[in-house]
């Protein structure tokens, strides 16, 4: 073990590299990890799964690989992209990209074109059916009012309530999946705040931000085992299955404050875990801070995948009229349209709180349901059959209004990082890559600062 004074201001003044530990090896924890690796720290990566990847990760269910939900990328997720090419992974051979479609099992519903998102936007309500035309006209005229307000609205306000406006067909068709599908909270209790925002930089963030970006190999390829490749060749030490128990400041007299885990010292710590864990490590040093990411409340979701040979979806990602009474799923992903195994589906049931209360055997007896009754005459070539049900329960947080989400500092030294953390977005893999490299840039910028004074 390092006996080195272990202080962020003697660790910069050329004795050694600082040190720096990074615990949660997610998404969040990955891009903290490789930042600091960049920028010279000596990284320890603490993860207590026995795999990488967090609540974007691959599984293996009765011998089967599979991921543990089926996961959705936007063209606007710069920052995830950039991270995967900067650990080797090409985004155009691991990602299906096409442009935005919201169709229903009959084919019909909302897509986009190519070209500035924005104009495909105005392009694509203009002529989506079988929406009427004074349909059409209330989405365009409220989405050129969202647009003239900077996409900004009262943070007390729902998405229900924003939308109010809107014909009740676009509500339930257009809105109501939207908001499912980016914040995992229903509309009637789900943020505007946060919702404008997504439509804000997936509509007005350049060529191809709205874009989908349909995972075409395991999760684990597109992130988190070429990044545990890169961290490893680059020198950083990865602990996986490991566990840390206790985090405490110590501090040193004259030379400012470094932190320890389970006794081992570090010069700063990236907690990139869970917020219930976060929140356990922080308790005894930052009090208000753990109070904060332990009230958070979260949302499962659940995949259900469907085994029919030869069937064929009419898009790769289909929207579904859902309920909680008979119909779960919200959307279908024809994996063989993507490059997975064809005619296998995966169902996926968004906010599923009531779903997930009756239990995995009623989930799948409903979407099976489901998928009989949705679609056309002629989709299923064969009667479609149940692989499996995948149950992530706290998959997010509940995005609600003026939500009081945790800051990435804690204390001098010490950071969170998740898609938890307190930011624009909601919890989406983009919010979770950002998080990580905010708290990365942080703890280096508190080390720039120390060496200087």
């Amino acid at each position: 073990m390092d006996r080195q004074p272990h202080t962020l201001a003697g660790a910069l003044s050329g004795r050694r590299p600082p040190r720096a530990a990074v615990v949660g090896a997610g998404w969040a924890g990955l891009a903290a990890a490789v930042r600091l690796t960049e920028a010279g720290w000596r990284v320890t990566l603490f993860e207590m799964a026995p795999r990488a990847g967090g609540r974007a990760r691959s599984v293996e269910v009765a011998g089967t690989p599979l991921d543990n939900g089926q996961h959705i990328l936007i063209g606007a997720y710069r920052d995830t992209l950039a991270l995967m090419r900067l650990v080797g992974v090409d985004p155009d051979r691991v990602l299906h990209r096409q442009p935005l479609a919201l169709v229903d099992p009959s084919g019909r519903g909302l897509r986009l074109g190519g070209g500035a998102a924005a104009a495909a936007a105005v392009r694509g309500g203009v002529a989506t059916r079988p929406w009427g035309g004074g349909e059409r006209a209330a989405l365009l005229a409220a989405a050129a009012g969202w647009a003239l307000r900077r996409f900004r609205c009262a943070p007390t306000l729902t998405v229900a309530a924003l939308c109010a406006g809107l014909p009740p067909r676009l509500r339930t068709e257009l809105v109501d999946p939207l908001c499912v599908a980016a914040l995992n909270t229903p509309a009637a209790e789900a943020s505007a705040e946060v919702f404008l925002r997504v439509l804000r930089d997936g509509l007005f963030g350049g060529a191809g931000a709205s874009d989908l970006l349909l995972p075409r190999a395991p999760l684990d390829a597109l992130l988190p085992a070429p990044a545990l490749a890169w961290l490893a060749a680059a020198g950083a030490e990865l602990r996986p299955g490991r566990r840390v128990e206790r985090l405490a400041p110590a501090t040193r007299a004259g030379t400012g404050v470094a932190w320890q885990l389970d006794d081992e010292p570090f010069d700063a710590v990236v907690l990139a875990c869970g917020p219930a864990q976060s929140a356990a490590l922080a308790a005894a040093t930052s009090p208000g801070w753990a109070d904060r990411a332990a009230a958070l409340r979260y949302e499962p979701i659940a995949t259900v995948t469907l085994h029919a040979p030869g069937s064929r979806l009419p898009a790769p990602m289909v929207a579904l009229a859902s309920d909680e009474v008979r119909a779960p799923a919200q959307f279908a992903f024809d994996h063989g349209q993507i490059g997975g195994t064809p005619g296998r589906i995966a169902f996926v049931v968004s906010g599923a709180a009531p779903w997930v209360a009756r239990g995995r055997d009623a989930i799948a007896a409903s979407t099976l349901a489901q998928a009989s009754s949705a679609f056309p005459p002629g989709t299923w070539a064969a009667p479609p059959a149940v692989e499996h049900v995948i149950v992530e329960r706290r998959a997010t947080f509940r995005c609600t209004p003026a939500l009081d989400r945790p800051p990435a500092r804690i204390a001098h030294g010490l950071w969170a990082a998740g898609d938890h953390v307190r930011g624009p977005y909601p919890a989406t893999l983009e919010a979770a890559v950002r998080s990580g490299l905010a708290a990365a840039d942080g703890v280096a910028a508190q080390a720039r600062a120390a060496a200087g004074r």
